[in-house]
């Protein structure tokens, strides 16, 4: 059996063992990614009625989902991602790259005259395994995702979004921290703990700080 076979065992093996892989079937979740979420607004409770909510790399819905369910659809959501999605009600879906012009675009049209409350991230790069490889494609997407952040929310706006930790981590912090009044880093017991991933819940965005 080659490496590649191995990994990729290893990797079916790892999820059929996983408590809320398992979980997330018998709830009907898109994916065990739902219970981060649900933990981290546990702590912090910044899911609310009637808000407006981008969800960046979206796919396969489970974040979207949850809030849905959440908020018993009294929701509005803009979800965009390179990979497709099915159809989730009160979620308007665009496929493609949140980099692209024409896709950011359409995301401002599908928002509309709204105030956006809330940009929550799960993206994460292609892993190859190699962390000074990894490393910089995940910060220089969740960077993105700040710059996105900044342009969208409205004064008092909330930020939600993966990070992994290494090189570069701590001068991201540092600008989230321009630009949001309270930041808080939150490593839900859903996130694995083998590996470097935690989450930022960055709230009330002060547009003042702003030089885009």
């Amino acid at each position: 059996m080659n490496k590649f076979k191995k990994k990729n065992r290893s990797w079916v093996n790892r999820q059929e063992r996983d408590i809320y892989v398992q979980k997330a079937r018998l709830d009907g979740w898109r994916s065990r990614a739902v219970y981060k979420l649900k933990q981290i607004d546990e702590k912090e409770r910044f899911l609310k009625h009637g808000m407006m909510c981008i969800d960046i790399g979206c796919s396969p819905g489970g974040w979207s989902q949850f809030v849905t369910q959440k908020l018993n659809g009294n929701v509005n959501i803009v979800a965009v991602d390179v990979l497709p999605m099915d159809p989730l009600p009160g979620v308007d879906f665009i496929l493609g790259d949140f980099l692209d012009e024409k896709v950011f675009q359409k995301m401002l049209h599908k928002i509309g005259n709204k105030d956006v409350d809330l940009v929550m991230s799960d993206i994460a790069p292609n892993i190859t395994g190699i962390k000074v490889v990894d490393q910089p494609k995940s910060m220089y997407l969740v960077e993105l995702v700040l710059e996105l952040a900044c342009k969208v929310l409205r004064p008092g706006g909330n930020l939600v979004c993966k990070v992994f930790q290494g090189v570069g981590f701590d001068d991201f912090i540092r600008d989230v921290r321009r630009y949001f009044a309270k930041v808080k880093i939150i490593k839900p017991d859903a996130s694995r703990s083998g590996n470097r991933e935690i989450y930022l819940v960055a709230r009330n965005f002060n547009y003042r700080s702003v030089q885009l």
